[in-house]
């Protein structure tokens, strides 16, 4: 074991736990740590929301176990936060002092949710959907609260609203831009998202944010918005984005911007220091720039392909990211780049009011790099090959309604 390889792995979610596991099949001698904030081994962060809409059981949530990581090899620290990366000496250091040397490290981190920005934010009953922990609460609470208020203009937003609702809240969905994902859907995407809202019982009012919330006997009874409306609730769910953990990498010179910054092996600028999951802006070899979007499969193809490189590979990463989800009583896929990271593409778009369905390409010089659909998602394959083949597109329009 003297001269066997040190691998630290900081963040258990399915980037990191898929990395860990990946490591110990390549190299079986290896000493693999894997560093936890949490107090839980890996568990579905896709099966939350239908954990909060009360489709699947808490124990449906759970994919691996304590006991499993040591069947395979790995050192799991739970609730072990890391306050520092020294690269020159190849140490991880925790906040609470512990010091584990590493020859290769990768960073999965990920992120937390912003806070709201309004006086009463950390009254009881204000919620943020990112843990179990979170969901749990959630749950909870649902058995005494009958009216809630969503404010963002997000995914995790939008799981909010339908959590709620599904579980039988009144619910008002505050956005403070003039539609949900606004920057991926334009004025068409918008309104076909809130009739879909509307049908399943979703008041949204845009161009409002909550100015304060108010409690009543220690707990949410109200927000009052930007707009002056007074909105009674008993609870307040949060999706105002997420800020990513990388304050442990402050100082050693790992290029940093808004994510960890790597090329397409998912190798930072530092040797021996690698990211994956959300917090890896990554180099796209599909539209030749830096790319960022938080998804299970590509946090999971992240996980493998970095462990890979940090066993003495050489893999590019090279898939197109796909995200999709319900959206009410519809379903919405976004695909490779958008304007939420490149607000540089153009754009075209197609929507079927009659059938509520609606698609947006977007373009980078002449080639398709990605896209939203809303209602069939048939074409998900085509377009996800277009990407990747790199073809080159004379007529958007002609190839939108194709798709159709």
């Amino acid at each position: 074991m003297a001269d066997s390889k040190r691998y630290v792995i900081v963040g258990n979610g399915v980037a990191g736990t898929t990395a860990a596991e990946t490591l110990k099949k390549l190299d079986p001698q290896s000493q693999v740590t894997l560093l936890a904030a949490e107090p839980y081994p890996l568990y579905n962060r896709v099966s939350l929301p239908h954990y909060l809409k009360g489709t699947v059981s808490e124990d449906k949530v759970f994919m691996r176990s304590v006991e499993q990581h040591a069947q395979r090899g790995i050192d799991l620290r739970l609730e072990t936060r890391v306050a520092k990366v020294h690269p020159d000496e190849g140490v991880v250091v925790t906040e609470a002092g512990e010091t584990f040397p590493y020859d290769k490290l990768l960073v999965a981190t990920g992120g937390h949710p912003r806070p709201l920005p309004a006086p009463g934010a950390d009254t009881p009953g204000v919620y943020y959907f990112q843990t179990l922990d979170d969901t749990r609460a959630m749950v909870e609470r649902f058995a005494t609260a009958r009216r809630a208020v969503v404010v963002g203009g997000s995914f995790i937003a939008y799981e909010l609203a339908e959590g709620f609702r599904r579980r039988g809240l009144e619910v008002v969905w505050l956005i403070r831009g003039p539609r949900w994902l606004r920057r991926i859907l334009d004025e068409d995407g918008g309104r076909l998202v809130d009739l879909l809202a509307r049908d399943h019982g979703v008041e949204i009012l845009y161009g409002e944010e909550v100015a304060e919330v108010h409690a009543a006997q220690g707990t949410v009874k109200a927000v009052t918005t930007t707009g002056g409306r007074v909105i009674e609730a008993d609870m307040v769910g949060c999706g105002l984005g997420l800020d990513f953990y990388t304050e442990l990498l402050d100082g050693t010179g790992v290029d940093v911007r808004g994510g960890v910054v790597t090329d397409e092996y998912l190798a930072t600028n530092v040797p021996g220091i690698y990211a994956a999951g959300d917090v890896a802006r990554f180099f796209d070899v599909f539209i030749g720039r830096h790319n960022q979007m938080g998804t299970w499969n590509n946090a999971m193809m992240h996980g493998r392909v970095a462990a890979a490189n940090m066993a003495g590979a050489r893999r590019p990463y090279r898939e197109v990211p796909v995200y999709s989800s319900g959206l009410f009583d519809s379903k919405i896929t976004a695909i490779g780049a958008t304007p939420e990271n490149h607000p540089e593409v153009e754009a075209v778009s197609h929507v079927d009011w009659d059938n509520r369905q609606y698609q947006r390409l977007f373009f980078l010089e002449g080639r398709l790099v990605g896209a939203v659909l809303i209602g069939d998602l048939r074409a998900r394959k085509k377009i996800v090959d277009m990407i990747t083949q790199r073809e080159r597109v004379d007529d958007p329009n002609r190839l939108i309604l194709s798709l159709t």
